[in-house]
């Protein structure tokens, strides 16, 4: 089978870890077979930024939420090191508020509010509204979509007529 890793040239890492990806998407509909190559896909690049956003959409969509919650944990962490961000949210909003549009920055944004997505759907609520309502502090124009999810989860109950 012949694979055109180039297609996917904005993705920061080795032809063969391109391939890895693209064999998984090909195979979807072997989560066996699919989710060998995302592993591997991991293993070998040390946990790349792009492998580990790849792998948490690939989870997410597979409904693995624990492990999709693992990935995105993983991406926040090495973000936050990367960046040097604090661990405190006191100190770490206004970095994020100012930096806001730089892709690092924007790439935890969107990491931290899907890591409330998966909350969500693993039942852990209140830490799902909690982050959600955080970025939302951040996002203004609701780039992020945890203002959405905020609104589904603080949404009344619809009473029955």
């Amino acid at each position: 089978m012949q694979l055109d890793a180039n297609k996917f040239s904005w993705f920061q890492v080795p032809e063969k870890i391109k391939n890895l990806l693209i064999l998984a998407a090909q195979s979807w509909e072997n989560t066996s077979e699919s989710e060998k190559y995302i592993q591997q896909a991991l293993a070998e690049t040390g946990e790349n930024t792009d492998v580990l956003v790849a792998a948490y959409r690939y989870l997410y969509y597979k409904n693995n939420y624990f492990f999709a919650l693992q990935t995105t944990v993983k991406l926040l962490d090495k973000i936050k090191e990367r960046e040097k961000f604090p661990d405190d949210w006191e100190q770490l909003k206004p970095i994020l508020v100012n930096r806001k549009e730089y892709p690092q920055t924007r790439l935890y944004l969107n990491a931290y509010a899907a890591s409330g997505l998966v909350l969500a759907n693993l039942g852990e609520l209140e830490q799902a509204k909690e982050i959600s309502t955080k970025v939302k502090e951040i996002d203004e124009k609701n780039d992020f979509g945890a203002g959405i999810l905020l609104d589904i989860l603080t949404r009344p109950a619809e009473e029955d007529d």
